[in-house]
C-alpha cells in the first residue's frame, strides 16, 4: 500500500521535498538514540559532556554499522517511500552516519555551528534523473533546534533564479541574499525525503536540546551518475564495509580513528530487505 499521497506527491514535486511521518518503530529510533550517546562515550543526562571527541564540531557522528542503524535502514514503510518517489522497488541504500548537534554552549564555541546551505553535488549539472536524500529524526527538533533546512523558493524556480546568478557562481553553495532560508520542524519518526537539487543543510540550534537524527537515503544502483558515487561505492565494497564495521571510503565520511564499532561489536543482522538494500543478494 502507498505511503506517500498525492499531496505528498505534490509538495515534494513543488518544494523538493516531503515528509514521512512513522517511518520507524519508536523503540528503533531510541536504540539508534542509546548506539549514538555509547558511541560518543558520553552521558545523555550531562551536557558539560557533549562538546569533545569523538563529535564532531558540526556535530556529525562517525557511526555507520550499528544493528540499530540498519534496523532502521530496513525499514518497509522508509524503502516503500523511496520506491514510489524513484519509481522502483531495486534500490540500495546509503551507507551514512548519524547526528547529535548539541546546542550552543558559552564555555564551547568551538561547537557553536551556525549551519549552513549548500548542493551536495554540482548544481550547474543536474542529475540526468532523480537523485534523493534524506534523514530521519530521532527525536522530536523544534525549528530552532539545528536540524533540516532548506531553500524551496530556489528549487522552485532554478532556472529563472540562476540566470539572475553571475557566471562564475559557486554551484555548490547559492548566495542566499534576498532568500528566506526555510527551518523544517520535525517529530520523532518524521523522514524528511528532498531532492538533491534542493539547496539544504543543518541550521543552527539555539534551544536547549541536542539535535538527533540519522541519514538514509536509496537510490537505483545500476547505472549511476559518475558525481553519485559515494552513496556507497560498488557491491563489494558495500559489504565490505558492512563487514568490517566502518563507513565508505569517501572524502564526506573520515571515519573514527579509534576503530570503535568494529571493536564493540560485529556486523549487523540483516533482513530479506535489508540483505537486498546492501547488495549482498540481488533484486532479480
Amino acid at each position: 500500500m502507498a505511503v506517500l499521497s498525492d499531496a505528498d506527491r505534490a509538495h515534494f514535486a513543488e518544494y523538493g521535498y516531503v515528509v514521512l511521518h512513522d517511518a520507524a518503530p519508536k523503540d528503533d529510533l531510541q536504540a539508534v538514540i542509546d548506539a549514538i550517546w555509547a558511541f560518543l562515550e558520553m552521558d545523555p543526562n550531562n551536557p558539560e559532556e557533549w562538546y569533545r571527541e569523538p563529535l564532531r564540531p558540526n556535530g556529525m557522528v562517525e557511526m555507520y554499522q550499528h544493528q540499530a542503524m540498519w534496523n532502521t535502514r530496513q525499514s518497509p514503510r522508509i524503502h516503500q517511500a523511496f520506491s514510489e518517489l524513484l519509481g522502483t522497488e531495486r534500490l540500495w541504500v546509503s551507507i551514512d552516519r548519524v547526528c547529535m548537534k548539541p546546542p550552543r554552549h558559552p564555555a564551547h564555541p568551538e561547537y557553536d555551528n551556525k549551519g549552513f546551505i549548500h548542493w551536495d553535488g554540482d548544481s550547474s549539472r543536474p542529475p540526468s534523473r532523480l537523485n534523493l536524500q534524506g534523514v530521519l529524526c530521532l527525536a522530536d527538533t523544534a525549528a530552532d533546534q539545528g536540524g533540516f533546512q532548506c531553500v524551496p523558493s530556489i528549487f522552485r524556480n532554478f532556472d529563472s533564479w540562476v540566470k539572475t546568478q553571475p557566471p562564475d557562481r559557486n554551484p555548490f553553495v547559492p548566495d542566499l541574499t534576498g532568500l528566506t532560508v526555510e527551518p523544517i520542524a520535525g517529530k520523532a519518526g518524521d523522514l524528511i525525503i528532498w531532492n538533491r537539487m534542493l539547496a539544504h543543510g543543518n541550521g543552527h540550534n539555539r534551544a536547549d536540546k541536542p539535535r538527533l537524527a540519522q541519514y538514509i537515503s536509496m537510490f537505483d544502483p545500476t547505472p549511476r551518475d559518475a558525481d553519485y558515487e559515494g552513496w556507497g561505492g560498488g557491491r563489494e565494497e558495500r559489504i565490505q564495509e558492512w563487514q568490517e564495521r566502518r563507513g565508505p571510503n569517501a572524502k564526506w565520511a573520515p571515519g573514527d580513528p579509534r576503530g570503535w564499532e568494529a571493536a564493540h561489536y560485529g556486523p549487523a543482522e540483516l533482513t530479506p530487505l535489508g540483505r537486498k538494500l546492501l547488495g549482498v543478494d540481488p533484486w532479480d
